[in-house]
């Protein structure tokens, strides 16, 4: 999967309820009339199988031991040294039947197995390539052996099919190192991607009926959303069940894994290496995580996440209504390594007693357990909570926080056999829950929480708002986790009372005003009031119209090696012309590449503005002098955003940007008094006339205001080689 360089895991929100996943968006507690995703909600927990021809250096080039499925990539193999790799796979140890028994006994429900990774290189008998499995010594095709297994064992089958290819001749861009050594004259994008939708269209039909289509690789220049939303019809056409995730789409907001933009296919996200901090309610995703630094085999990677780390991160993502897919490297012989199989031991032998509280489970009713997480299932007019407890309180009382519902009664899973029921006391709005003197389990130890009804949990409210100031009247939102609450509310900065108004919708708010809500249940407060203070503020002025303005801005472009923004001054640009806005060209990704762009935004009323700077790798946005979103430094594609008050007219604007290697992204978007993030209209840019960006070759406008601190990246880790 894709590497990176900065980890920046900033999703696009402006609404904590995030944009939707894709045309499957379904609500991640499993709301949604689609029921393809019924069994996938169900399984929670699934295999990612990292496997091809990279297994065989096993991370190691030269003196250099830190690669892995990126291999041909980051030691800059050629292809013709990288196809000698062929003659040398023949995996004799491999035995589908024992990777799926490993998988389901460790509890698993799923599979998904690269059956091409960014190499090219495909894992089964595809009769529109011989670069494939059937060129090997070995001349078996693995996904029908393992799609034949995982039937017989009763798993789900799911593919993970690259779109990037760096072996095909037709495949753009080039790799920045390869460039002269494997030209692109002559290579046809178009006929790529039908030889990708051909490789797609075998995979759905030849191996009965699939799970999951993974897809990965979208992130560079040439795949479009037009490429995407026909690859995901592809799927649906072929096999109307698949579910598909959101990366056969661009807008993926880089490593959260989550898509920034509405309208994009997929049914479900894919934060990869991070569990989301508060989940993604509303929203079906998936973290895939390696158990190791590195997703295909490393024979020098032995720092593997212990069984207690691996069981605690499943139940913080069912937690918080998401899957796990966890990943294997199998070595070159084709079998798992030990450390690999020993994880999957330890979290089977924990999920044989307590996996009721993760298959099938909803997200926490609670916002934060200081002792662990808690899953839920409802059950007719009953609702079992799991606690799942990682800190054994040392006196035996488990603190259920603001609880609102009869208890039924209390078990721990790990005594199903004698089935003693716990004691459960009312200490004010919490229960306490008596527990054994010692931990049922070392990894996570589960009690079954039984309560009438739906749960009502006694949480203060939560206040959405796109800012806390405001230029025209704004819509703020005001959540309780229990639809059985209520929530009142003032202005005036009095705390609620029965009397108060109650929010039955959005709160316009149109002037400065201190916002406090608080939670009500049956007629009394059961919460602490929360408070937000909005202000209102005059737009930034204007800059006079200095009259010969023309359609779009300024462009300059600069050629360098750089892992930050360089001082534009000391450079001389390769060529100079006007932009219709601050963007990257369609075709190929260039790389080593700067760019400049300088003018006037021309905003049509005054409006506090939200502005989002999408950008791989580093850009800045200057606005009327000042330096408005610094996002420098080398990363993968991520999103800054913030507020101006801006009055109608012109605003001086510069934007900065720069791409070392790989992917290149340069977009910026903008919301009006909290609305839905768009592109700018092209209509807004303009340049020329009377202004001081033409002869300014200065790293920042004049009389620039810079941040009073820069924030500079830190190094990614092999992990993130995707």
């Amino acid at each position: 999967m894709r590497p990176f360089r900065l980890v920046v895991l900033t999703l696009l929100l402006l609404f904590p309820a995030c944009a939707a996943a894709g045309p499957g968006d379904s609500g991640g507690s499993g709301g949604s009339a689609d029921h393809r995703l019924d069994w996938w909600r169900e399984a929670r927990f699934g295999l990612f199988i990292h496997w091809g021809l990279y297994s065989i250096p096993a991370g190691r080039w030269g003196d250099e031991t830190g690669h892995a499925e990126w291999i041909r990539t980051t030691a800059r193999i050629p292809v013709d040294v990288y196809d000698r790799f062929l003659d040398q796979f023949n995996p004799v140890e491999f035995d589908a039947d024992a990777w799926v028994r490993a998988a389901k006994e460790a509890g698993m429900k799923y599979i998904v197995i690269t059956t091409k990774h960014h190499d090219g290189f495909a894992l089964f008998d595809s009769k529109v390539s011989d670069f494939d499995v059937m060129a090997t010594p070995f001349r078996r095709d693995i996904m029908k052996e393992l799609a034949e297994a995982c039937a017989r064992h009763g798993l789900k089958i799911g593919w993970y099919h690259s779109i990037m290819d760096w072996h095909h001749p037709d495949y753009l861009p080039r790799r920045g190192w390869e460039k002269e050594s494997r030209p692109a004259a002559g290579a046809d994008f178009d006929r790529y991607v039908e030889y990708l939708r051909a490789q797609v269209t075998e995979l759905l039909t030849n191996y009965g009926p699939i799970g999951v289509m993974w897809f990965d690789g979208e992130w560079e220049s040439t795949w479009n959303h037009e490429y995407g939303q026909a690859l995901y019809d592809l799927c649906r056409g072929l096999q109307p069940n698949v579910i598909v995730n959101n990366r056969v789409d661009v807008g993926r907001g880089g490593m959260a894994g989550m898509s920034t933009r509405e309208g994009t296919a997929g049914d479900f996200g894919t934060p990869e290496q991070e569990i989301p901090p508060t989940g993604l309610p509303g929203v079906d995703w998936e973290t895939c995580m390696t158990m190791n630094r590195h997703w295909g085999y490393n024979a020098a990677d032995h720092d593997y996440k212990s069984v207690t780390d691996l069981v605690r991160k499943l139940c913080d993502i069912a937690s918080k209504g998401g899957n796990f897919l966890l990943n294997i490297g199998p070595t070159a012989r084709g079998t798992f390594p030990e450390e690999s199989l020993d994880r999957l031991r330890g979290i089977g032998e924990w999920m044989k007693v307590n996996g009721e509280a993760i298959y099938g489970t909803s997200a926490s009713p609670f916002r934060e357990l200081p002792w662990g997480r808690c899953t839920m299932k409802r059950r007719g007019d009953e609702t079992s909570l799991y606690l799942l407890v990682f800190a054994w309180p040392a006196d035996g009382r488990l603190v259920v926080p603001g609880l609102g519902n009869e208890v039924l009664r209390a078990r721990l899973l790990s005594d199903q056999a004698s089935n003693p029921e716990l004691r459960v006391e009312t200490v004010g709005p919490d229960r306490i829950v008596r527990l054994p003197k010692s931990p049922a389990n070392p990894h996570a130890s589960v009690v079954e929480l039984d309560v009438a009804g739906a749960p009502v949990v006694y949480d203060a409210p939560e206040i959405f708002a796109p800012s806390e100031l405001l230029v025209n009247p704004i819509e703020v939102r005001l959540e309780a986790r229990s639809p059985e609450l209520e929530i009142r509310y003032t202005l005036d900065g009095s705390d609620p009372g029965a009397d108060s108004p109650v929010a039955a919708g959005p709160v316009r708010i149109a002037d400065s005003a201190v916002l406090k809500a608080r939670s009500f249940h049956r007629g009394r407060p059961v919460s602490g009031v929360v408070r937000r203070e909005f202000r209102r503020v005059v737009p930034r002025p204007a800059t006079a119209d200095p009259g010969g303005l023309q359609p779009g801005l300024e462009m300059r472009v600069y050629q360098g090696d750089w892992n930050a923004l360089p001082d534009w001054s000391q450079l001389q640009p390769s060529r100079t012309g006007v932009a219709e806005g601050p963007g990257l060209p369609s075709g190929p990704t260039q790389e080593h590449v700067g760019r400049v762009f300088d003018g006037w935004l021309r905003v049509p009323a005054d409006a506090l503005y939200t502005l989002a700077l999408s950008s791989d790798d580093g850009a800045r946005l200057w606005l009327d002098g000042d330096l408005l979103i610094d996002h420098d430094g080398l990363h993968s594609t991520s999103t800054r955003t913030a507020h101006a008050a801006l009055a109608a007219g012109l605003h001086k604007v510069r934007v900065e940007w720069f791409n070392k290697t790989g992917g290149a992204t340069l977009e910026l978007s903008v919301a009006r008094d909290g609305g839905e993030m768009r592109p700018v209209p092209a209509g807004w840019w303009v340049h020329g006339g009377d202004t001081d960006q033409k002869r300014n070759t200065t790293s920042a406008p004049p009389g620039a205001r810079p941040p009073a601190s820069r924030q500079r990246p830190r190094s990614g880790s092999p992990a993130r080689r995707r």
